[in-house]
């Protein structure tokens, strides 16, 4: 029986990771920063809270990461911790360099004492190409973050790299473009329409406000995206993969999608900040713009080429946009009936 470690275990790919390992039959344990129940919900949500050993996990400390490898004696791991947030990245740029680069460098160490025989899986960011003006992003192109969070990941390619080439880790890195599903965190965009749009067809909100709705974004499911995880780590030699859809949608048509989901078809009136979206069945305005929420470098499009994973993994998504954004509205309904966030 393999045994895999997964840091970050409590995020929406943790989840669907942890879940997807001990259907193949893996005995599967996760560290995250703390094991409180209220932080499982994750898992419970797709009962495998009782199947998972957690435990508390630290990547900005050496002593807690090597305590875990030494315990376990992992054949894989994946490292999904980190600090996920873009515009946090702006106000604590040294805290998401410290998880997000430094972390990894410090369990590619740990790794490489403790357990040099475990493939490791490495989450990589879109981000790091997000300067680029081109069309879809492949492997090859030569990364141009323009946060801190995107310079982190890309610090993070460079740890993963000089340990592959120089100690022969086995050591891949997923360059994962957006992923969304139910269990996305209610502090992105994503579930933020997808919240309001049950919300507001409950008549429990009256409109959503966003901000550059224009943004567009290569959107998969997460559910798909930790299938290709796994491939990674079953080849006969360490790789580097973009993960995405190669098809991009807007903001604007993310929320489409998921008002349409609940009957409401939205009209689209104005430019910029006073652009709103007005139901064509009430005339009432259910989405308005703000300036406030706008991001400090607000990039175009951000594709991605999956052809290398399609071709060596033999990896594919799944799950089409308009059925991953029904998925969570669905999700959301459920949850404000039953009284939960």
């Amino acid at each position: 029986m393999k045994t895999a470690l997964i840091t970050g275990i409590f995020g929406q790919d943790g989840a669907y990771l942890a879940k997807s390992l001990l259907k193949s039959g893996y005995r599967v344990f996760g560290g995250d920063l703390s094991t409180a129940p209220e932080y499982q919900s994750n898992l419970k949500y797709l009962k495998a809270d009782k199947d998972v050993s957690v435990f508390k996990l630290d990547l900005t400390d050496s002593k807690s990461i090597i305590k875990a490898l030494k315990k376990f004696r992992p054949d894989e791991v994946y490292n999904l911790a980190g600090q996920s947030s873009v515009s946090l990245s702006f106000r604590k740029p040294g805290l998401t360099k410290a998880i997000n680069a430094a972390g990894v460098n410090k369990l590619l160490t740990a790794a490489g004492s403790e357990c040099p025989q475990a493939r490791i899986f490495q989450a990589s960011s879109a981000e790091i190409y997000a300067g680029l003006k081109k069309g879809k992003i492949k492997e090859s192109d030569k990364p141009r973050p323009i946060s801190p969070y995107g310079e982190s990941k890309l610090m993070a390619q460079k740890h993963l790299e000089r340990f592959r080439d120089k100690y022969g880790l086995f050591a891949c890195s997923g360059i994962l473009f957006n992923h969304e599903s139910p269990l996305r965190g209610t502090g992105f965009v994503t579930r933020k329409i997808s919240g309001a749009a049950a919300a507001i067809s409950l008549g429990l909100q009256e409109y959503l406000v966003l901000g550059n709705i224009s943004v567009e974004r290569d959107w998969g499911y997460a559910g798909d995206y930790v299938e290709a995880m796994r491939l990674m780590l079953g080849q006969e030699a360490p790789s580097d993969y973009v993960i995405a859809t190669g098809r991009s949608h807007s903001v604007r048509g993310f929320v489409d999608a998921a008002f349409a989901y609940v009957g409401e078809r939205l009209d689209w009136m104005g430019k910029g900040v006073k652009e709103i979206g007005v139901s064509r069945r009430s005339g009432r305005t259910l989405v308005k713009v703000s300036a406030e929420f706008y991001r400090p470098t607000d990039t175009g499009a951000l594709i991605g080429n999956p052809g290398r994973a399609r071709r060596r993994l033999g990896w594919a998504p799944e799950t089409g946009f308009e059925d991953m954004v029904g998925m969570m509205v669905e999700a959301d309904l459920r949850r404000l009936k039953a009284g939960k966030k």
